[in-house]
């Protein structure tokens, strides 16, 4: 069939005309060539690609011949005004159609010729007709400037992961309810999962976004949702940086003697740590490569610090002390 024009504007088999609206409206504002001017060469195929699939799927007669033929049975449909002949289905300029959405073209230039320009009016009024009121929203502004429809803030909300979630990677499924515009420009609810792949080692701060996945307003584009990551405190270790420190408690006799610490690390395994040195005051073992994975170093990893307590006994017999004089001096 080739190009699938409903997979184009994001719709089933059995859209309505709000739908087909209401998802026109919203690919041909993010893919107008004059709002990528950084990729303006696929945002002209793409946008014009939207026109067309809208320009078919809009109309019964044309919706009807490709439902059932495809492409090619769209190839038979004579021009407007023909008696004979078939040269085929000509698409209309992509922004005569965008006109008649939005009045005109509201970045500077199209159907509404040469050198004019639109202006986004904070109230949705406007001076052209198109689908409703709700349509109005840009406004002839001056000649040879262009503005368009502002974005608001991002909306920020936390995502809290625990040590474990960010040592090993993880994928968090996140629910979201926000408000849509429908085809007559209501306020309208939906719901979406969204999906978060968290990446071993990422940090507290890092932030994943979702371009316009905010509510959607009237005269404004809809604000970007982000995802900040948050670290939940565990029982054992703390992260710092890249390292993984962790507080260690033992007698005095295994401070002067040595002794094995016994730990399960945040991906499950079983170390058995030994401690040779004599453990004074400050004393700190560094397990190499047992702490956070390296974002920006793959295979690498920071290092496990442990800071040792050392609990003193509260008494010692009389036998005790001298024999730890006569073990000690010198």
């Amino acid at each position: 069939m080739g190009v699938d024009y409903y997979e184009v504007l994001k719709v089933d088999r059995n859209a309505t005309d709000d739908d087909l609206k209401r998802a026109y409206r919203k690919l041909a504002m993010k893919w107008h060539p004059d709002k990528n001017p950084n990729d303006k060469k696929e945002a002209e195929a793409m946008f014009k690609q939207i026109s067309e699939a809208y320009e078919v799927l809009n109309d019964p007669q044309k919706r009807a011949i490709y439902d059932q033929y495809g492409e090619e049975g769209l190839k038979d449909i004579p021009p407007p005004g023909s008696n004979s002949g078939s040269s085929g289905f000509n698409p209309r300029n992509a922004e005569d159609i965008f006109a008649e959405f939005f009045g005109s073209s509201p970045f500077g230039f199209g159907s509404s010729g040469p050198g004019r320009s639109m202006r986004f009016q904070s109230d949705g009024s406007g001076i052209f007709g198109g689908f409703g009121s709700s349509d109005n929203i840009f406004r002839t502004y001056s000649e040879g400037t262009s503005a368009m429809p502002r974005k608001p803030p991002p909306i920020e909300n936390k995502l809290p992961c625990t040590l474990e979630e960010l040592y090993s990677g993880s994928t968090r499924k996140m629910k979201i309810s926000r408000t849509v515009l429908d085809a007559n420009g209501r306020q309208v609810p939906e719901t979406e999962i969204l999906t978060i792949e968290v990446k071993p080692g990422w940090k507290k701060g890092t932030k994943i976004t979702f371009p316009d996945k905010g509510n959607e307003q009237l005269n404004q584009l809809p604000a970007d949702l982000v995802f900040v990551i948050d670290e939940k405190p565990h029982k054992l270790f703390k992260r710092d940086g890249n390292d993984i420190i962790m507080n260690h408690r033992i007698t005095l006799a295994e401070a002067l003697g040595g002794t094995l610490v016994d730990i399960t690390t945040l991906d499950g395994r079983d170390l058995a740590i030994p401690v040779t040195d004599i453990v004074s005051p400050g004393y700190e073992l560094v397990v190499a490569m047992e702490g956070m994975p390296i974002v920006k170093e793959p295979g690498n990893r920071g290092d496990l610090r442990i800071k040792f307590e050392v609990k003193f006994p509260t008494r010692l017999s009389p036998e005790q002390k001298t024999a730890l004089k006569r073990a000690l001096r010198g």
